[in-house]
Formats: structure tokens, sequence, C-alpha cells
């Protein structure tokens, strides 16, 4: 009994220490942590933390972000991946400790360019509104007491006293509403936001916020504190690329892509050759179409286009057969004749689909391998246009595919969660057949082509560490088969 005792004390001691160390399940990441963990943990919890940030990116484009839907799937998203997702929780000092590492792990390595500073900083913004919009209103007070944000409640005199005032200036209310809401008095400067949009009651340099407004004021005060961070971070960099453990995984979670890899096609067969002009305007993304539409008028690809290209055509359901008829008729039509082909190409199209060499199943590149690898030159048509162009001719483009100048306008500001062109087309059929996928269509040997790569068996939403170490590989056996133009 007196271990058992001594036991429980100690653990009592252990439990209090735990919940000191991290008192609310929602932080600013003011603190970094400063415990050991292995590299395995490390790569761990960083991949577990992209795959969230990635859904919330998702979610945000999908669903309204104060909808039913949008909580239900990001709550299942945070369970899954064991991040704090119940404020009211004693017990998971582990999720909190996750949620704390993580996230410094990925503003290690997303702070290394402006496009990923912005990226990482947007959801991280979004995660942070879901949970502190999901805080009862009494933990969202102990939250602002423990970021030092605890702003003054205005009393019920003054209340009644500004209560025209707080009618008129605060969209929505009534005087009942304006009885039951507790108001706040903030310094301007902090509410910049709420009073731009003509939310709030201004007097004398103080912004009478609602209760229910104080979000956008606590999300203010984080971005700017994440946003110094992440350029603080940047500058340290130095020291930390020196590190030969460190740097690599750095590199490979900033580039990484944790979507599916659509190396799985279920589409496989359902595409013709005769519908894959129609489907490059309906369905390709910019940066397909572009290379259709090259490939149609010079009758050739460079190396990085066909790469880019094939894959990409591979993934949306184009069999071997069809792939090596639709590339023979196109060259063929070109400088190229069916012998040089059958020598010099068919092998490659083949190793693509894994028939040949290693026999590996090469996946179609996602957005991320587009803009990291490879940048094109002149002459080439691969690439991402919205990255890889310059921008007037870029407008050009669009204009000559008749999208109208507010359309341009729209495309330039919009925060796109797509992140691989397969997922464009994917997402594109699912638009235009009403939810419903593509019909099946026969090639022109009347069957099916199948898989049976030993590979197939992998599950589309594999960790990105092993898809992006497969993907590695696969381009050290693939660009020597593309090199010959």
């Amino acid at each position: 009994m007196e271990f058992s005792s001594r036991a429980r004390q100690r653990h009592a001691r252990l439990a209090g220490d735990r919940r000191e160390q991290y008192p609310h399940s929602l932080q600013f990441y003011l603190e970094p942590p400063t415990e050991s963990i292995s590299l395995v943990e490390f790569e761990s919890f960083a991949i577990d933390r992209l795959k969230l940030l990635k859904v919330v990116e998702n979610l945000g484009v999908s669903y309204v972000r104060s909808s039913d839907a949008y909580k239900t799937k990001l709550e299942a998203e945070l369970r899954k991946l064991k991040f704090p997702y119940r404020a009211l929780a004693e017990d998971d000092y582990e999720a909190r400790r996750k949620d704390h590492i993580s996230h410094f792990i990925l503003r290690l390595a997303y702070c290394q360019s402006e496009d990923l500073r912005r990226w990482f900083l947007q959801q991280e913004m979004d995660l942070f509104r879901y949970r502190f919009n999901e805080l009862t209103e009494n933990l969202m007070q102990k939250f602002l007491e423990h970021v030092n944000l605890s702003f003054e409640a205005i009393g019920e005199d003054l209340k009644n006293q500004l209560a025209n005032e707080l009618i008129a200036s605060t969209p929505g209310f009534t005087l009942p509403k304006v009885k039951e809401q507790m108001f706040y008095k903030v310094g301007l400067a902090d509410a910049v936001d709420l009073f731009r949009a003509r939310r709030v009651f201004i007097k004398d340099g103080f912004a009478f916020v609602p209760f229910k407004e104080i979000d956008v004021i606590v999300l203010n005060n984080y971005r700017t504190k994440l946003s110094k961070a992440l350029a603080l971070t940047a500058r340290s960099l130095p020291s930390i690329q020196s590190d030969e453990r460190l740097q690599p995984l750095l590199n490979h979670l900033s580039h990484s892509y944790v979507g599916p890899d659509y190396s799985i096609q279920k589409n496989t067969g359902k595409i013709s050759l005769e519908q894959i002009d129609a489907l490059s305007v309906k369905s390709f993304p910019l940066c397909m179409r572009q290379l259709h539409r090259a490939l149609r008028e010079s009758h050739h690809l460079r190396h990085g286009g066909r790469m880019q290209y094939g894959l990409f055509l591979k993934g949306i359901g184009l069999t071997l057969e069809q792939a090596l008829e639709f590339w023979k008729k196109e060259f063929i039509r070109g400088k190229v004749d069916a012998d040089k082909f059958d020598k010099g190409y068919a092998y490659s199209i083949r190793h693509n689909y894994g028939k040949e060499g290693k026999r590996t199943d090469y996946t179609p590149y996602s957005c991320m391998k587009i803009i990291m690898s490879n940048p094109p030159s002149q002459g080439d048509y691969h690439g991402c246009p919205f990255r890889h162009s310059d921008p007037e001719l870029l407008k050009q483009k669009l204009q000559s595919y008749k999208i109208p100048p507010s359309g341009i306008a729209q495309i330039d500001d919009i925060g796109f969660s797509l992140n691989h062109p397969n997922q464009y087309f994917t997402e594109s059929q699912k638009l235009l057949n009403g939810g419903r996928e593509p019909k099946k269509e026969f090639n022109n040997s009347g069957n099916f082509q199948q898989k049976n790569n030993s590979q197939e068996s992998i599950n589309s939403s594999s960790t990105p560490a092993s898809s992006n170490e497969k993907a590695d590989t696969e381009l050290e056996g693939l660009e020597a088969y593309f090199a010959e133009d």
C-alpha cells in the first residue's frame, strides 16, 4: 500500500508539471520547445501537422468555415492525427506536446521563402480560428488572460448609456442582444479591421467590441506574432542549414505533397483518345492544357514536357496501349518516323507504366513537384504557368481562352487549394457530371488495361515521406530515358 501511495503521489506531481507546461489546449506558440526528441519523432510530428494543414486548406475551399460540415470534418482529422480537439480535456498532454513541437518544426520548414511563409501563415490562422471558436466563453476568457489579452469589460451602466450607439454601430444587434452580450473596451490599434468594416462603435480612441467579435482581434494579434516569428526564424536559417541531419528533412517537408498520388488509376480505360482534345479544354488545368496545345501544334515535346504530360495522362486513365498510340500518332506527324519512335520513345513510355527497367509504378507530378523541380527554359512548355510565366503573357493566354478580365483578376487573387493537376481534372469532371465519375470508355482493342504491378495495393494516403522518396527515386531512373529530344 505504501508503494501504491507513493506511485500515486508521483503520478499526481507529474500530472501537475504537465498541466503547468501546457495550461491551455490552445497557444500562440511564443516559446519554442526545449526538450530532445528523436529524428523519427521529429519527422512523424511534422508530417502529421502537414497533413492537418493540408486538410484545413482543402476544407476551407469545399465548405463554409463556420458550417457544421467543416467543423465535423476538421474535428475528425484532429482526432485521427491525435492533435488537441477537446478544450476541457486534462489528460491530453501528449496531444498538446505534439501540437507545440510540430508547429515549430513546420515553422522551420516553411520560413524559407515568401510563398511558403504565406501558405503556412494562412493555414495556421484557419486552424487557430476553428480551435478558438470551439472554446466556451469561460475558456476563451482564460485563454485571453493566458496570452495577456485581457481586455476590460464595460460595466452595465456604461453599456446602457451607450446602448443606442452600440445598436447602430454593431450589425445585427438589437437592444435585447446588447443587454445580454458582453462588450470589451479595446484600443483602436487592436480593432482596426473591425473599425474598417464598420462593425464596432468607436469613442475616445477605443473600440467597444462585442464578445462574439473578439476572435477577430485575437486572430490579428496571432497573425502579427506569427508573421514576425517566421521572419526571425528565416534569419536564423544559416545556423540550421549547417546541420546535415535537419536540413534534408526540412527541405523535404517544405516540398512535400501529402494528397493522393494518383498511382492507382480508378479511371483506367474510361478515357478514349478521341476525348482528349475536348477534355483538354473542359477539364485540364492550365499547365496541361498548355502542354497539350503545344504537342498538337508542334507534334513534339521536349523531355520535361513529356514527363509532366505523360504521367498526367496516365493518371487520368490512359492505358499503356492508349499512351503508346497517342504519342506515336502525334510524333510521326512531325519529324519523328515510326521506327525512330519505337526505338527512342516507346521504351520510356512503357517504363512510365512500370513495364520496363525496375518496373516502378511512376506517379503523376504534384503542383509542388512541378514548381520546385526542372524549371522550363526557352523552347519548353512544361512547368507551372502561374509561377514560370511572365504575368502579362499569362494574362494574354487566359484572355485567349475567353476568360473575362474579372475572371482573370479573380484567378490572380484566389488562394487556391488544389495542389495536384490530376486533382483539378477529377474535381472538374465531378462538377461537369453532377458529382458522378466519367463513364467508362473502351480503348481501341476493346479491352481495359489492368495494373498488375505489385505497388497497386499502396494506399493513396500513404505518408509523404515514403511517396517523396519514391518520387525522387523515380526521377533518377526516368529522366535518363526521356533525355533524348
